[in-house]
């Protein structure tokens, strides 16, 4: 009897989910992004559009300026913001860990897969950054695949961004930590093949582009949309898959306004909210939504999965043992 009661009460409980994401919603939302500013802007803009009664106030900055701020803010006892759009899912676990962030079951999640949400659903990735490898034109060969970085033709010729400038980066280690493919053996193989961290994304760009080194480890969106201006440089999405950073959201524990917020995130979730994310230039977390011109059909693409939670708890061990191989 009992399981009957429980299965009944399922469609609706999907109901009750769905018409508390599309009830209208009102109030202040206070945002606190990492997204570049422009980006930030046109977000909350669209979401103005479909929930007008909802005044928002954002906050842009680096995850490494908002969170000293949200420090600061909890040990005043007065987290002002409601919901949190940052860079990682790191970030996020330390958080969820500490019991600031709000499970969010209510959240539409459109069209976005599942696995790409925490598994209680208290926080929600947004979109794909993902981690590959960019060659010069001049290159001796194009890898397909990550040990391709290993060819003695690639000794000495490959830049990656360093870990503790680039979020993209320590992910991408603690992925290929991770990875029963590739681990420890791969990481140290790539060390002693002369691999050099070196600043940001940016920096590694600049590097390939400019010939000083024929490879680089970098974020997707930059050396795509660079190459369609012209810089002599390709992107490959390795066949053995790609790490990637998810730009998550989150509602915390102490928001004033959960109803906003709720709708804030599905709106990041739903088909116009990844359309938005597309238009912006970065691959949405929903495959069937098209990606920005340059990239491949997102099904084409194969991620490497990530334990976010055990990424967390050992991060600092990993990052300080791949930094000590690098030296």
């Amino acid at each position: 009897m009992r399981r009957r009661l429980v299965l009944s009460s399922l469609p609706a409980l999907a109901v009750a989910r769905a018409t508390a994401a599309q009830a209208p919603v009102s109030g202040n939302l206070v945002l606190y992004t990492s997204q570049l500013e422009p980006d930030a802007a046109a977000t909350v803009e669209a979401f103005r559009r479909l929930h007008p009664g909802v005044t928002v106030e954002w906050i842009r900055g680096g995850t490494g300026q908002i969170m000293p701020r949200l420090r600061a803010e909890f040990a005043a006892g007065n987290p002002r913001a409601d919901v949190l759009l940052l860079a990682d899912s790191l970030t996020m676990e330390g958080l969820k860990a500490e019991g600031r962030l709000r499970p969010s079951p209510e959240v539409a999640m459109g069209g976005v897969p599942a696995e790409r949400a925490d598994p209680e659903r208290i926080y929600f990735g947004t979109k794909l950054i993902t981690t590959g490898i960019l060659a010069n034109a001049r290159a001796p060969f194009v890898p397909r695949r990550w040990a391709d970085l290993l060819d003695v033709r690639a000794r000495n010729q490959v830049a990656m961004p360093a870990p503790a400038v680039s979020g993209a980066a320590a992910i991408h280690v603690l992925t290929l930590q991770q990875s029963a493919s590739h681990g420890w053996d791969y990481l140290t193989a790539l060390a002693r093949a002369g691999l050099q961290p070196r600043g940001g994304n940016g920096q590694v760009m600049q590097a390939v582009a400019g010939g000083e080194r024929a490879y680089g480890i970098v974020i997707d969106y930059l050396p795509i949309r660079e190459a369609a201006r012209g810089a002599p440089v390709r992107f490959v999405f390795p066949d053995d898959g790609v790490s990637a950073v998810t730009e998550p959201a989150a509602i915390l524990s102490t928001t004033r306004n959960a109803p906003a917020a709720v709708a804030f995130v599905s709106f990041l979730l739903s088909r116009e909210g990844q359309e938005l994310a597309s238009r912006q230039g970065f691959l949405p977390a929903d495959p069937s939504v098209g990606p920005p011109a340059g990239f491949p059909d997102p099904a084409t693409i194969r991620v490497m999965p990530l334990d976010a939670a055990r990424a967390s708890r050992e991060s600092e061990t990993v990052l300080r043992r791949f930094g000590a191989l690098v030296e």
